[in-house]
Parts: C-alpha cells; structure tokens; sequence
C-alpha cells in the first residue's frame, strides 16, 4: 500500500497495534473535545493564496535557537516509542537526524539519552523535563542531557497531576515487562511495590512546582529553556519575564485538560503578547504540509508533530518516521508555492483567513 499522507499511517498503526497500545497514543483526557479540536481548528482556518509570483524556486528551511534545520517540522516529545517498534526513540532519532530536523526526546523514553546519541550522534536534539519531588532525580537527568550534547531543555508545565485517560483506565494499562523508562533504570527499584503510573511509582511528579522552578533550573544549566504547555498570554508574558528560551504553545495533544482550547486556536494571543521576544512554537493535530503553512502564518517558528511520529515507527521504524516527515515536508513545499512563498520569510499573517463555518 502506497503512503500518501499522514492519515495512511494513522489507519495502519489502528490496524496493526494491540489495542492497549492504540489506545495509550490515541488517548485524550476524559471526553476527547480538546484532542479532536486540534484537528478541527485547522480546518476553520483558510489561506489566501497569493499568484503569480515566481515559485520555480524554494526553500524551506529555517532556523530554531540559532540552528538551522531542512523545514520547520520537529519531532515532539512523546512517549514509549518502543511500543510501537522494536528499536523505539532509537529509529526515531535517527530519520530526524536523516531530515536535518529537531527531535524532543522525551523523559518517559524506552530508549536510554545516551542510547539516542549513540544512534544518531549528529541529530539536533532538545530534552522534554518534568520536575519530580525528588529535585535530585531532575538534576540528574538536566547534567545528563547537558554532557551529551541536547541542545535545549523543554520544561513541561502542564502535568501537576495526570489527565483522566479513560481508555488506559479501562485497559488498565502497564508498560509491558521488557520495557522500561530507561532514564530511570534502576532507579526505582525499592519502590516497585507500589502503584505505578506510566512505568514510574505514582506520585513521583511534583505538583507544587512554580515559576521560581524555571529559576531553580536556570541555576542548575546552561542550556536554553523552553517552557511546553502555554495557552494564553498571560503565561506567556510570565515565561518571557522569566527568562526563558521559547514557548511550546501545546494542550499535551488532548491528554490534559478536557475543554481548553484547540493548541492553535492559542497561537495568535501568544505570538501578540510575545511580540518576537522569544520563539513561539505549537504542536497538536498537525496532519498536513497546509496546517504547517497555518501554524507559521499565524507566528510560530517552528512545528513538532507528536502521534504521527508513532503511527510512522508502527509502520516501518525509522524509514517510516522518515516517510511521515519526507511527506508533510513535500506537502509543506507544495503548499508554499501554491499560496505564493518563496521561502519561510516570506509567509505571514496575510495569508490567513477564519472561516465562518
């Protein structure tokens, strides 16, 4: 079977996960308005395509942090990549590395930090954190990261406590015995009495964490912080007079908080209030090279695509990651030219319409 876009591989990975496993990756948080939502909201929104203005020639690249990368398409933090293929975070990092992208490795990886840089050594990488109550285990993890060379820390700031997924309720859903959130190997093995929650002991996440946190973690690192999961603009004015790096305006995919708004839908509050500060980026319910062109239009640097990264492992490992990104790649090319842009300098707010539907 030929795969045309992202939604081919979403149907395959239904078809040929355990259900168990489809569920985890499709799961949102109690009714699912908000996961569907992400993917709604890009269809209210229409281009207005510019013409004749000499296309023969384009580039699609752009820059995050001061790096350059081939499109503004990352790979967000997701976790378990090991469910959906053998080799997991290690095949995903090589097929970033293969596009020239940026991949947020996340901290419930199946895969060791110093397994993805030995797979993919020349891949730029950023590393998704959570603040644990045990300050020591994050501590840890940042000195880790920092020595292997990641290039940002992605601060999570949406998961004080878990979103209600029902479907992993139901399927009581466990980490299958031969796999493990390999950062933390050992760590817990005291405690592996106790309730679990996605592969860790329950209660390891800290929801006291605060502003003064991201202090704490500009203490402890050199690296650029970048805070996921702003969605209004009161937030981000809070990041910026914190110091940090970048915003990733991001609902967690759906999983969080039933009934906030669609991540893109919380694009343009952000980008208004941050006034080109700091980079502005979004994930959630990007499927095709035309919500990309949306996403930029409406002022975020940069993209990272979550479930679709998965839904590529299931299909064939790091060659299907790399068909998922060759193709929104193609798409995000095509739709360019199609509206008029040159080059990524060239798209703006211009270009965006609401739909009345």
């Amino acid at each position: 079977m030929a795969m045309v876009c992202l939604t081919d591989f979403e149907e395959y990975a239904k078809e040929h996960l355990s259900k168990a496993t489809w569920d985890y990756y499709a799961a949102g948080a109690d009714e699912c308005c908000t996961r569907d939502d992400n993917l709604l909201a890009y269809k209210r929104i229409r281009l207005r395509p510019r013409i004749l203005r000499d296309v023969s020639v384009s580039d699609t690249r752009t820059t995050v942090q001061g790096t350059e990368i081939s499109f503004p398409v990352g790979i967000a933090p997701t976790a378990f990549h090991c469910l959906a293929f053998h080799e997991g975070e290690v095949a995903t990092a090589r097929a970033t590395e293969a596009l020239n992208t940026c991949y947020i490795t996340s901290t419930y990886s199946t895969c060791s930090v110093e397994e993805i840089v030995a797979a993919a050594p020349n891949g730029y990488r950023w590393f998704q954190l959570y603040v644990y109550r045990d300050r020591k285990l994050s501590e840890q993890i940042v000195h880790r990261v920092e020595g292997l060379g990641y290039k940002a820390l992605v601060l999570t700031v949406d998961v004080p406590y878990t979103g209600k997924r029902r479907d992993d309720i139901r399927n009581q859903f466990k980490l299958p015995p031969h796999l493990k959130v390999k950062n933390f190997d050992g760590v817990f093995q005291q405690e592996t009495a106790g309730p679990e929650e996605y592969g860790i002991p329950a209660n390891t996440l800290d929801p006291s964490i605060s502003w003064k946190d991201v202090y704490w973690l500009q203490s402890i690192t050199r690296l650029p912080i970048i805070i996921k999961g702003i969605l209004t603009k009161e937030d981000a004015e809070l990041a910026v007079e914190h110091g940090v790096q970048g915003i990733i305006v991001s609902n967690h995919g759906g999983r969080q908080l039933d009934g906030g708004p669609a991540s893109i839908d919380a694009l343009s509050e952000i980008v208004e209030t941050v006034q080109g500060r700091i980079e502005v980026y979004v994930d959630g319910g990007i499927r095709t090279g035309s919500d990309v062109l949306k996403a930029l239009a409406l002022g975020a640097k940069c993209v990272f695509i979550g479930r679709p990264a998965v839904w590529g492992l299931a299909y064939k490992g790091e060659e299907g990651v790399r068909e998922v990104l060759q193709i929104l790649n193609d798409e995000f090319r095509l739709s360019m030219a199609l509206s008029g842009c040159r080059n990524v300098a060239e798209i703006n707010r211009n270009l965006i319409q609401f739909s009345r539907l």
